[in-house]
């Protein structure tokens, strides 16, 4: 099996709810990447095996496989492919893990990863056309009734279930917001601007525990209020994930090694809680302990998703989103996988560091995990 490299990556801010991004069209965001990206490594577009890009709720601007448009609205070769990957919130992490398989089984040697959504133009759950997608099905039913499945009451049954306090989550998430709001300067590296938007739009510096304590929950009788949840965003991400021959071919420098890739599911209606049996099942995999991960990414969904993984796989909170996370910066669906994997890989480099993990809670009870190693001698 061959070697996967990451070899550069970059990323567009972060639009918020009613933002600078909300009016551009999703082809565009990608665009703007890809054109970013192909630019930083200089190598001849021609060379590129496919385009991956993740993306959820593929409608109106997004539909008609957004990764194929994105390229060619980039103005690059029409004989390059591209598709476009839904597994929910971990598209995009999902889109570098079929990159990274291309090029590991010989059958690619330049892959394009990454992701694009507007949520603004296409809001959440667009695709479920406001039905529910079990609804009618006689084998779902049987196996699992008629309950509500909703990212919404998954979020309050894992606070229940692991004994999480509001008022733990609510300091969780004022961490993220201020750990997002001192990173801002450093996002620069990985950020290309567009059309005035030169930074993430989404984290409250003025945000507080004041403030959190007087939201209504999203349920009734529950514990999570908007302020505890990922924000609707914004974004496109892009990566360049090559050989060994790739890289000596084209005089590439590559940043990082994907070590392991793999994802797993768990309980569709708990929907939330696979990235704990994820991750253990990848470091088993990959013969590691948690204590070998120098920085971990995983995305906040939700803080009481976040919360209780740490607990579950006694992680270092100080080695975990170190500069934020998507209840702070943000969740454009699609892309955030992406994101998450770009952030991870110029943490690293910052600090000198090894090795790196990410991974998410998806839609129906599923979770990603990437392990990557940087190329710093």
């Amino acid at each position: 099996m061959g070697v996967a490299y990451l070899v550069d990556a970059v990323r567009t801010p972060i639009g918020r709810k009613n933002g600078g991004l909300a009016g551009t069209h999703p082809a565009d965001l990608g665009a703007h990447v890809l054109r970013a990206l192909i630019g930083r490594v200089d190598i001849d577009p021609e060379c590129v095996d496919d385009v991956v890009f993740g993306c959820v709720d593929t409608l109106g601007p997004q539909s008609g496989d957004i990764a194929r448009t994105c390229w060619l609205a980039a103005g690059f070769p029409q004989g390059v492919p591209g598709v476009t990957v839904d597994r929910q919130c971990g598209s995009s992490q999902q889109a570098v893990h079929f990159a990274a398989q291309a090029v590991m089984s010989g059958t690619c040697d330049l892959v394009v990863a990454g992701g694009v959504q507007n949520m603004n133009q296409v809001p959440i759950a667009s695709a479920m056309q406001g039905k529910s997608p079990f609804a009618g099905s006689k084998g779902w039913v049987a196996r699992y009734g008629h309950q509500e499945i909703s990212q919404f009451r998954s979020a309050d049954l894992i606070a229940e279930r692991w004994g999480i306090t509001r008022a733990e989550m609510e300091l969780y998430a004022l961490r993220s917001h201020e750990r997002a709001v001192k990173a801002a300067p450093l996002f620069r590296e990985e950020i290309v601007p567009y059309d005035g938007v030169a930074g993430d739009e989404c984290p409250r510096p003025d945000t507080s525990l004041e403030k959190m304590a007087a939201l209504k929950p999203l349920r009734e009788g529950g514990l999570v209020t908007a302020a505890l949840a990922s924000q609707n965003a914004d974004g496109a991400v892009a990566l360049l994930v090559a050989s060994e021959c790739a890289v000596r071919q084209h005089n590439l420098a590559p940043r990082a090694v994907i070590r392991h890739l793999s994802v797993r599911g768990d309980d569709p209606v708990l929907m939330l809680t696979a990235p704990i049996a994820a991750t253990a099942f990848a470091l088993r995999k990959a013969g590691l302990s948690i204590d070998d991960i120098d920085l971990i990414e995983i995305n906040e969904a939700f803080a009481s998703v976040v919360l209780a993984w740490l607990r579950e796989t006694g992680a270092d909170p100080q080695r975990v989103n170190v500069n934020g996370g998507a209840i702070a910066l943000g969740h454009p669906l699609g892309a955030t996988g992406a994101r998450l994997m770009t952030s991870l890989l110029f943490e690293l480099e910052r600090r000198g560091a090894r090795r790196g993990l990410v991974t998410m809670c998806e839609g129906g009870g599923q979770a990603n995990v990437t392990i990557i190693e940087t190329c710093l001698t």
